[in-house]
C-alpha cells in the first residue's frame, strides 16, 4: 500500500543544519525583510480567512509593529525563504491587537489542522512542539540555572561556567497498536474524555526506556487489556504535538483472547467485529464510534477493517 503521510507528518521545510550553527546568519535572517515568521498566541495558529484557509505568516516588519517580543524559532528554509515561529503570551499587548485584527483568524492546533493542507500541518507540528518545548524548559535540569536559546532554538545552553550542559527539544514515542484475531479488532477506552462517548480507540502507551517497539506493543497491551500479541508489524508514524510525541504505528496478532483490563487506566476494551467496525468507519453505528482521520488510529482501524494492511 503507497505510503500517505498523516496530518502532521508531511513538512516541507529544509530545517538548514548548516545555517543553525551560523549566529550572525540568524540574526541577520530573523530580521530579512523577506524571511516568515508565524506568530503563535498561546501556540494558537494563525490563518488566512479565505474560503480555503492557510497559514498567516508576517514579516519582521509586521512583528515590530505588533510590538511581539521573544526569541523566534527558526523552523528551516522553504523556497530559499528563512521561516521562523514566535510564541506571544497570552498576557501581552500584542496578544489582544493580534486577536482584533480582522485579517487573521486563529484556532488550535486540531482544528487549524482540519483546513490546512498536508505540507502546513507539518509545519504546524514542528513550530508548536519547539515552542512550548522552549516554554516549559527555561531552566537547566541539571544544575537549575536559567538556560539561553542556541542554533535557532534546536538547543539550549546552561551559561554556568560549572555546568554548560545542552539541553536539546524532546520526541517523546508512544505505541500505538490494532491488535486484531481474524475478524474481530481489539479497541479500548481510556479514562478521560473516550469514557464519556461511545468512542473507541487503538489502544496506546509512552514506551520505555531500553524498549524496543515490539516490546512496547506487548507490554502495553498486555498491562491494559491483559492480552498477548505475536507477529507486530509496523505501519506508519505520526508527529503528535500535544506537547511532543511521535505516535508509532503498529498491527499486532493477538495470542490469547480473554481480556483482563486495567481498571486504573481503561474505563472498558472489547473486541469488535469487522462489520461493526466499518458500520462505524462510515458513520452508520449506534454502537461504536472511531477516530477521526486526523489521527493515527483511525488509519490503524481502517487499513484492518478493508483488509489493506
Amino acid at each position: 500500500m503507497p505510503y500517505k503521510p498523516h496530518v502532521f507528518a508531511d513538512n516541507p521545510m529544509d530545517r538548514g543544519d548548516q545555517q543553525r550553527r551560523d549566529e550572525n546568519w540568524l540574526k541577520e535572517s530573523a530580521n530579512d525583510p523577506d524571511s516568515r515568521i508565524l506568530v503563535m498566541p498561546e501556540l494558537d495558529v494563525p490563518m488566512t480567512d479565505a474560503p480555503s484557509p492557510s497559514l498567516s505568516w508576517m514579516s519582521p516588519r509586521d512583528v515590530r509593529w505588533f510590538g511581539i517580543e521573544g526569541n523566534p524559532v527558526f523552523l528551516g528554509l522553504m523556497d530559499d525563504v528563512a521561516h521562523f515561529a514566535v510564541y506571544v503570551p497570552a498576557t501581552s499587548g500584542a496578544a489582544a491587537l493580534l486577536r482584533e485584527d480582522a485579517s487573521i483568524r486563529f484556532a488550535d492546533a486540531r482544528s487549524a489542522a482540519g483546513f490546512l493542507s498536508g505540507h502546513e500541518t507539518g509545519i504546524v507540528a514542528q513550530a508548536r512542539a519547539q515552542l512550548d518545548w522552549h516554554n516549559r524548559h527555561g531552566f537547566c535540569s541539571v544544575c537549575g540555572e536559567r538556560t539561553e536559546m542556541g542554533r535557532g532554538g534546536h538547543v539550549r545552553k546552561c551559561p554556568s561556567p560549572s555546568c554548560l550542559a545542552e539541553h536539546f527539544p524532546r520526541t517523546d514515542p508512544v505505541a500505538i497498536m490494532l491488535v486484531h484475531d481474524g475478524d474481530k479488532c481489539l479497541l479500548g477506552q481510556s479514562r478521560g474524555r473516550l469514557s464519556r462517548m461511545r468512542m473507541y480507540s487503538a489502544l496506546a502507551g509512552f514506551m520505555d526506556q531500553g524498549e524496543s517497539i515490539e516490546e512496547a506493543v506487548a507490554r502495553e497491551v498486555r498491562e491494559e487489556a491483559g492480552i498477548e500479541v505475536k507477529n507486530v508489524r509496523y505501519h506508519s508514524s505520526q508527529p503528535w504535538p500535544f506537547p511532543s510525541s511521535l505516535m508509532i504505528g503498529c498491527h499486532a496478532e493477538a495470542a490469547t483472547t480473554d481480556i483482563r483490563i486495567d481498571a486504573e487506566e481503561m474505563t472498558d476494551v472489547q473486541w469488535f467485529d469487522r462489520e461493526e467496525v466499518l458500520l462505524a468507519l462510515e458513520g452508520r453505528s449506534r454502537r461504536l464510534a472511531v477516530p477521526q482521520p486526523l489521527a493515527i488510529a483511525h488509519h490503524l482501524i481502517k487499513t484492518w477493517a478493508y483488509g489493506e494492511n
